[in-house]
């Protein structure tokens, strides 16, 4: 009785530790790609200045 409940706890760490580190992986490779070269304050969009400018609506 306890090789069988020594077998489940095994199998389950087994896949728990699995996707445990098959979503590490993705989530450092999401965050290579997710880098933003044009955000140097590191504050996102807020202190972006926009390209165009505003059409003249007077």
């Amino acid at each position: 009785m306890f090789l069988i409940g020594l077998t489940i706890v095994v199998v389950y760490g087994y896949f728990f530790l699995s996707i445990v580190t098959s979503q590490y992986k993705s989530k450092q490779h999401n965050t290579a790609e997710d880098y933003d070269v044009q955000d140097l304050d590191g504050m996102g969009n807020q202190g972006r200045v926009p390209n165009k400018k505003p059409k003249n609506r007077a």
